[in-house]
């Protein structure tokens, strides 16, 4: 058997900000167990999304150190232009900073990105007409 992709982990310095803010994108996660550091959730095509609490990660590995630039980015297909909009202006106006403001691309699609609550790049993204 062939290796496949289970699950894409998001490492996390708060993770109940980090849940709120996945959520408030319409990421169906579950409540957290009190303290515990490790949430997940499954998408519709069974792909697994975990988030990690940062001192969890470095009782796992002692050596791990924070990535000095983002590696990995995440991208959430909104409904429309419109939305892709709406979303970035609701995102910004709860305190997550906008790492460039929604726009039409030459790829032909409104796209726009914001940062989590660790710093990494989240694109909000909908196809142009």
């Amino acid at each position: 058997m062939s290796p496949k992709l289970d699950m894409i982990g998001i490492v996390a310095k708060d993770l109940d900000a980090s849940l709120r803010f996945y959520r408030q994108l319409g990421m169906e996660i579950p409540e957290r167990d009190g303290d515990e550091p490790y949430v997940e959730t499954t998408l519709a095509g069974g792909i697994r999304v975990s988030w990690n609490d940062l001192e969890m990660i470095k009782g796992i590995d002692a050596h791990w150190v924070p990535p000095a630039r983002q590696r990995i980015s995440l991208a959430f297909l909104c409904g429309s232009p419109a939305e892709v909009d709406a979303k970035h202006a609701e995102l910004v106006a709860g305190g997550h900073p906008s790492k460039a403001a929604p726009r039409d691309a030459f790829w032909g699609q409104r796209y726009a990105q914001i940062g989590d609550p660790d710093g990494n790049c989240v694109d909000l993204f909908a196809p142009l007409g």
